[in-house]
């Protein structure tokens, strides 16, 4: 815990971003009757009857001192998906980092590994070497600042009926694009002092 603690009271550095990664499953759901549009003095209308068309999953990156988000839609989280994130983070977000520092939670894909499942082993070789990886204990994924992107991305984007992957991504990129453009930052107030008094059980 004290690890990724440090590392959130450490000052912006371009050069070594410090990125925390997470995943989110949606179901997609869609309308059978048309909702009716609001119009003044009356709500939105919508039918308690829906159609499923299976899920989606999205991998959130943030930055939270850099003020920078991506969210990718994917049909599952498989190691392999794992990898091609990773290896968009390094080529794609942050090319001219020195070393990336990546937060994430224990989930078992989340294994740099499972790279050289995904490429040869000199190309696997070469992101990791990129990548820096925090780990939150077990049972404390609520360290991990993409939970609060998730939970802001539900709220904003995703707090409605989505039908299918297509509309998931539209609506999903303009998400990104408008707090991207405002450099919408998280700001963390849970230092290791208070870790350590709020939480002293964990110390003994």
């Amino acid at each position: 815990m004290e690890d990724v603690l440090d590392l959130y009271e450490e000052p912006f550095d371009e050069k070594k971003p410090v990125v925390c990664f997470d995943e989110t499953p949606v179901q997609l759901l869609d309308d059978v009757l048309a909702p009716i549009s609001a119009v003044p003095g009356r709500v939105k209308r919508q039918d308690y009857e829906y159609e499923r068309n299976g899920t989606s999953n999205l991998f959130v990156f943030v930055q939270p001192l850099g003020g920078w988000r991506e969210v990718k839609v994917t049909d599952q989280r498989t190691k392999k998906d794992f990898a091609g994130c990773m290896k968009d983070l390094v080529d794609k977000h942050f090319p001219e980092a020195e070393k990336i520092r990546v937060v994430m939670d224990n989930l078992n894909t989340h294994r740099l590994a499972n790279l050289y499942e995904a490429f040869e082993p000199e190309e696997a070789r070469r992101i990791i070497k990129k990548l820096e990886v925090h780990h939150t204990p077990k049972h404390a994924s609520w360290l991990n600042m993409a939970e609060i992107e998730i939970s802001v991305l539900g709220g904003q984007c995703l707090k409605r009926r989505i039908g299918s992957k297509e509309v998931l991504e539209r609506e999903v990129a303009a998400y990104v694009s408008d707090r991207n453009a405002r450099r919408a930052k998280i700001l963390w107030g849970f230092a290791i002092p208070d870790a350590r008094v709020k939480m002293k059980r964990l110390y003994s």
